[in-house]
């Protein structure tokens, strides 16, 4: 039998995710991020009768209105001994029922398959993207390269020897320059943003962990390249760029940079950070030969009201939007 028992400790959190080959989205930042916007983290370890750690997951809590109350997610995880995950994560589900009356519990699981538990099923209402393109950074460079399309190489080359700059940024003020950027890429790409502050607790409260580039040309910045890493994992969580980025390509020059770096650091993973329709995935696509696919989304329902959840209420939508990065 498992014993449950929730982490209040930081570091022995980031340890344990850092050292079993956890995702960026499981550490405790990513959790003090969504904590501070509307949702509640719960970091649980699972203990066998021996005292031994074998299974660990940090759950994302957002309250709800009547009927639904609450909606429990496990981004990337669980992580810990695949042999007992099923048990794992139905004594998770027990746990958030009683404690928080959730509706369902969801899990996208860091991995390419899932044995669903009895009683678990896929669930039509995605958070993450299952389809990315995921490269073995552990490859030398000129495999990477040879892998990806010929005009992606063209373009790596061609943005690199337009006089731009890129470095790692570590201040507020390149920060705000980094989301003035991001500003003009929603509006011209349609999509929804957080409020500043958002952005600002997730460079503050992931630290090291989410490293942010920018490409510059003369002094100023045109392209940024935000990211969310763990020791094996690195993962994009936003990036933009303006005009003048636009013209220069400078966002191949700065993901090659990015890759580069990353790979030097030691890391074994870069994921793209999903696929979605339209010109931003068939640029992602060009950086590999194929596609990846995760296993998916997963639920084990906990409430009657989970049927009106599960078809799609609006409300329901409204806030898998929110949960995104």
């Amino acid at each position: 039998m498992i014993e449950l028992q929730k982490c209040v400790d930081k570091e022995q959190w980031d340890d344990y995710v850092l050292e079993n080959e956890g995702h960026p989205l499981q550490l405790w930042g990513w959790g003090q991020v969504k904590a501070g916007h509307g949702w509640s983290a719960e970091r649980v370890f699972g203990y066998d009768s021996d005292d031994t750690i074998i299974g660990a997951a940090q759950i994302l809590i957002r309250k709800l209105p009547l009927p639904f109350r609450s909606f429990a997610y496990i981004p990337r995880g669980p992580l810990g001994d695949t042999a007992r995950q099923g048990e794992f994560l139905d004594a998770l589900a027990v746990l958030v029922k009683r404690d928080y009356k959730s509706v369902a519990l969801s899990v996208e699981p860091n991995s390419f398959e899932f044995d669903a538990p009895t009683g678990w099923k896929r669930s039509s209402n995605k958070i993450l993207s299952p389809d990315t393109i995921l490269l073995d950074i552990g490859k030398s460079e000129s495999d990477l390269l040879a892998d990806m399309a010929k005009k992606t190489r063209q373009y790596i080359r061609k943005s690199a020897a337009e006089g731009i700059t890129i470095k790692q940024i570590h201040t507020r003020d390149e920060i705000e320059e980094c989301l003035h950027i991001y500003r003009q890429t929603a509006e011209r790409a349609k999509f929804n943003l957080h409020q500043s502050q958002y952005y600002f607790d997730a460079f503050n409260q992931m630290g090291d962990h989410s490293p942010v580039f920018a490409a510059y040309l003369e002094g100023k910045p045109v392209a940024f390249l935000w990211m969310g890493i763990s020791a094996d994992v690195a993962y994009e969580l936003y990036g933009g760029m303006n005009e003048d980025g636009q013209r220069l390509r400078a966002n191949y020059a700065l993901k090659w940079h990015v890759i580069r770096k990353v790979k030097e650091w030691g890391l074994s993973q870069y994921d793209f950070g999903g696929l979605v329709v339209g010109g931003v995935s068939v640029f992602k696509q060009g950086w590999a030969s194929e596609e990846t696919s995760f296993a998916g989304t997963f639920d084990k329902a906990l409430s009657p009201a989970y049927t009106l959840w599960s078809k799609g209420l609006p409300k329901a939508k409204a806030i898998l939007q929110r949960i995104r990065r």
